[in-house]
């Protein structure tokens, strides 16, 4: 084993190492656009629109690129999808389109120095060294344990290090909430600490629910503290610092919303305006804000010293001395998965004992740098690192390793791949559970079925590459899961996940849930996202979109590489009651080894008959959507129609040796003479009159109509990878047209 002293300086190493990868290349990357020079006195004052709302704190460094153009800079004032931000050099007046980088590498530096600190100070060292060597015997009385949480109470009573194992489902929020309420009742400090402010705010939820059920609950006791916190809080009784304050000192929250609606108001007269008068206010008002936000820190910092149970995230504790000057009696490290080795030792180094809880087969935390200290520090978690894992992997439990055994979430139809393949039959299911989701369960899509496949084999060459960020996208199957979502709401689901691997096509999900889905998602929690973010949250109905196909020459290092197994859990895992598996089988099987998590999918899923297939669609589609229809490629009078009344184009992507019949000439060629005809081909299609031809190879057919309707599946004719049943779907969507089109060639 490492001393103390030189895990410290790899750590600080690994972490500055990180600092200077994002100070050199970024990794959160945001558009930006319509920016507009505001002044230029001492730096250049521009004023941007954002697609999303950004929350970047006043005061943050950042970087702009505008072409070949970069320029540092910092933010002068940031909320909602408006940003103003101080340049160190000029752009021009106007910038149509920008990328801004933000990545708070300010946050690994505060923990470098809480690192510096932990090295001078003895008692602190000690307490790391047990976490990174926990090879003292356990000695809590195993004759004592009456339940899990008291087995864990007496664990963390006794050692100074408590290791406790929670996979999906299994009571880990349950277990560690009573643990801290059962230390707050003997009057213990309890921090409670986690990467997220999810994971922060459901764990205080749950202590602060326990506590006021056997009545001891006294205000201030329990405390939230940090600005990020959500819902989950929103009707808690007196647990954040908001609405402390709220209650003492109401004329101070009330100026905090005067001037945070003034600024909101000031920024809309700029979006409109430029004026140098509104932006000298807004200034001004940035400065009045700060003064009653340090009027706000001063009555928080008061609340943390009287609270008991406090819970912050991991970033906050590290950069705030109301939390890293003080001790507590016991520290919380939640969801360790996704926290760096020196962010759990820091944790560590201020709690009396500590409890490390995570599950090492979920996802890991991300860093960007591909140095050797970044990967072996802040790639891998503690369990990793303390070498309980290698007990598991010899099929022991280490000494100070609490496994919790039963899960209670998923139905057992779905996580009995999971229980068999990922933990290894270490975790099975409790008796509840297949009972309390079976109401799921028996909803359509699917009725009567909690686990499906539905495989896209041979319906296409669909899967590209997103053109800016290499991401890949497949709009069949993305079609098929708006699919698959639709039937679910409309068969009574309120809690529906879509996840996939890629980026580019959890956006284009988005895009598609804002253009056919608005209204529905007013009432209904439908979310699309990446499995990395993911993780953490739950849904009755998911749907998993591997996007991986022809004309793709092998599997993505996502679906394949050494994290695979921990994405293909953790997507797995999001479910409830019915896990909706969206995925090209014949592919899978073509391209991933035997011993790998998604043949091995696909395969439990095939043997437990819980495949459907591309001849069934007719059987699950009970519900065309108004503005997205399934019927057969070879009917063709409805595309025909679309192209007949074509206003203004008509784009068509003909792959290589495409036969078009002459129907489908006759029609090309005899549109309205104002309708432009615009052909992705690698062939020449004199014959069809074009008005443009783009020579680029697009492996499927497709046809966007007056930059609104998609066609996808059409000329059949062009068809690689497909066999029948030959199945077309027409899409009114303007966003996911114009998203498309952007990815072969820029349209006028």
């Amino acid at each position: 084993m490492l001393s103390t002293t030189t895990y410290i300086k790899e750590w600080q190493q690994a972490l500055q190492n990180e600092v200077s990868y994002l100070k050199k290349y970024g990794s959160n990357k945001i558009l930006v656009s319509n920016g507009r020079l505001l002044f230029s006195e001492g730096s250049f004052n521009y004023y941007f629109d954002a697609a999303e709302n950004l929350r970047i704190p006043v005061g943050s460094s950042i970087r702009l690129e505008w072409g070949s153009m970069k320029n540092s800079g910092r933010v002068l004032s940031s909320e909602g999808k408006g940003i103003m931000l101080a340049l160190e050099q000029s752009f021009g007046d106007l910038i149509d389109e920008a990328h801004l980088f933000h990545d708070p590498w300010e946050l690994l530096e505060q923990l470098i120095q809480r690192l510096d600190e932990i090295k001078k100070n003895k008692l602190k060292r000690m307490r790391v060294k047990k976490l990174m060597d926990p090879s003292m015997p356990a000695k809590h009385p195993q004759e004592k344990i009456k339940s899990n949480v008291h087995e864990v109470l007496l664990r963390s009573k006794y050692n100074p290090v408590t290791f406790v194992w929670g996979p999906p489902g299994t009571g880990k929020t349950y277990t560690l909430a009573r643990v801290a309420a059962n230390k707050y009742f003997q009057e213990k400090r309890v921090l409670i600490l986690s990467h997220s402010n999810q994971a922060v705010d459901v764990l205080i939820s749950e202590v602060s629910n326990f506590i006021i059920k056997k009545n001891r609950f006294k205000e201030g006791d329990v405390l939230r503290y940090g600005s990020q916190s959500g819902e989950q809080l929103s009707n808690q009784e007196m647990v954040t610092t908001s609405q402390l304050i709220q209650k003492q000192d109401p004329q101070l929250a009330e100026d905090k919303e005067i001037l945070i609606k003034e600024r909101q108001k000031l920024k809309q007269d700029i979006a409109r305006s430029f004026s140098k008068r509104d932006t000298e206010s807004l200034l001004e008002l940035e400065t009045k804000i700060a003064k009653v936000l340090e009027k706000i820190r001063q009555k928080e910092i008061q609340f943390v010293k009287d609270a008991f149970v406090i819970g912050t995230t991991l970033a906050k504790a590290a950069s705030d001395p109301a939390i890293y000057e003080k001790e507590f009696d016991l520290v919380i490290l939640d969801e360790v998965s996704m926290a760096y080795v020196p962010q759990s030792a820091f944790a560590a180094s201020i709690g009396k004992r500590v409890i490390i809880c995570g599950d090492f087969k979920q996802l890991p935390s991300i860093a960007s740098s591909r140095d050797a200290l970044v990967t072996k520090w802040l790639k891998e978690d503690i369990f990793h690192r303390a070498g309980v894992v290698e007990w598991v992997k010899e099929g022991k439990l280490h000494p100070h390793l609490f496994l919790l055994r039963e899960q209670r979430r998923m139905h057992p139809d779905i996580s009995s791949f999971t229980n068999q393949y990922i933990y290894h039959s270490l975790v099975g299911d409790h008796e509840s559970v297949r009972k309390a989701r079976n109401a799921i369960v028996e909803q359509a899509p699917f009725a009567g079925q909690a686990s499906i496949l539905i495989d896209t084999s041979f319906t296409g060459a669909h899967c590209i590459t997103e053109r800016t960020s290499n991401s890949r996208l497949n709009p069949w199957q993305l079609l098929l899961s708006f699919q698959l979502i639709h039937e679910s709401y409309l068969a009574g689901s309120t809690s529906i996940g879509y996840v996939t691997p890629y980026r580019a096509q959890a956006n284009l999900m988005d895009f598609l849930l804002e253009d056919l889905y608005e209204k529905e998602r007013q009432t209904a929690d439908i979310i699309s996202a990446t499995v990395h973010r993911f993780q953490g949250s739950e849904r009755d109905v998911m749907i998993f979109d591997t996007v991986d196909s022809e004309p793709q020459e092998r599997v993505g290092m996502l679906l394949i590489g050494a994290d695979s197994e921990r994405l293909i859990n953790v997507a797995i895992t999001r479910t409830k009651g019915k896990f909706l598996h969206v995925s090209n089988n014949a592919f899978i099987r073509k391209h991933v080894y035997k011993g790998k998590t998604l043949r091995q999918l696909v395969e439990h899923q095939e043997r437990q008959h819980q495949t459907v297939r591309t001849n069934e669609i007719g059987t699950w589609i009970k519900n065309q959507h108004h503005s997205l229809q399934w019927m057969h490629a070879r009917r063709l009078e409805k595309v025909f129609h679309d192209i007949e009344f074509a206003k203004k184009s008509v784009v068509i992507s003909l792959p290589v040796r495409t036969i078009l019949s002459a129907e489908w000439k006759s029609k090309l060629k005899n549109r309205k003479n104002h309708v432009q005809l615009i052909i992705f081909s690698d062939d020449d299609w004199d014959e069809l009159q074009p008005n443009r031809l783009f020579k680029e190879r697009v492996p499927f057919p497709f046809l966007v109509i007056d930059k609104q309707i998609f066609w996808l599946g059409v000329p059949i004719e062009g068809g690689n990878a497909v066999e029948p049943p030959f199945i077309a779907a027409r899409l009114e969507s303007e966003k996911v047209s114009e998203y498309f089109l952007s990815q072969f060639r820029e349209q006028e």
